[in-house]
């Protein structure tokens, strides 16, 4: 039996439950608490992955090691794709930890039984089934693109607002923070929809059916985890690339 309506704003959907959160108290600030727990076992799975990997280089890479390079050059390949040969370099960090990040976040929503764990509220999930993490990563999306276009241009780089027209520096702006708030939605949306059906599949048919579901999941998820650093490399490329023709028109 579903029931949708069991507390004030607060859906639960077998036994997923969504707006009901653990609040943490810091520094006068409300923090999701299984949020920031989960986000931190993530950094902490990447943190060790990485230490691991780099512990005893080998020449001939295999285990972890060979793992983590292939990551790496993954990484490289779809920077270079969207920012070119020029570009790349410096922004490899920041849109491989991105993808890592968001990767290692959405399958362990799906691999790891957090229900299992239980807490005074709320729930354990993926941090990116939170529209708080999403929005986060969007506007250091955001910050990254300004960022690339003022190091570029200077000051100068805020000359696009107001062409053609000073009319429209309204939606100039808005369009640069639009573009990355779209992506978080659009991940939040998918990883929230996914644990979603398979609780409700769980449920329902709970030996055969749910586990094709959960294998298309972490498909999709994997790809969430493409799209987002792929399109956050081609924002970044559009700020460079925009005002690096401006200087040479």
């Amino acid at each position: 039996m579903l029931n949708f309506l069991d507390a004030p704003h607060t859906l639960h959907l077998a036994s997923l439950e969504v707006g009901h959160h653990l609040y943490w108290e810091i520094g006068g600030l409300k923090v999701h608490g299984q949020v920031f727990l989960v986000s931190w076992f993530v950094i902490g799975l990447l943190v060790v992955a990485s230490l691991l990997a780099t512990r005893n280089i080998q020449r001939i890479p295999s285990g972890i090691q060979n793992f983590m390079e292939y990551a790496l050059e993954f990484v490289r390949d779809l920077a270079r794709n969207q920012l070119g040969e020029k570009e790349y370099r410096p922004w490899v960090p920041f849109i491989g930890t991105l993808f890592l990040f968001i990767f290692v976040s959405n399958w362990s929503g799906a691999l790891i039984p957090w229900k299992l764990i239980k807490l005074p509220e709320g729930e354990l999930a993926a941090p990116t089934n939170d529209i708080n993490t999403t929005v986060a990563l969007a506007l250091l999306v955001s910050l990254a693109y300004f960022y690339a276009g003022f190091s570029r241009k200077g000051l100068g780089y805020f000359a696009k607002y107001i062409q053609p027209t000073p009319i429209l520096l309204p939606i100039a702006i808005l369009e640069d923070f639009t573009k990355p708030l779209s992506l978080s939605f659009r991940l939040f949306g998918n990883i929230l929809a996914d644990e979603l059906v398979v609780a409700v599949l769980v449920l329902l048919v709970p030996l055969f059916v749910p586990l094709p579901v959960m294998l298309l999941g972490l498909f999709t998820s994997a790809i969430q985890a493409l799209v987002f650093a792929t399109l956050a490399a081609a924002y970044i490329h559009e700020a460079i690339e925009g005002h690096g023709e401006e200087e040479h028109g």
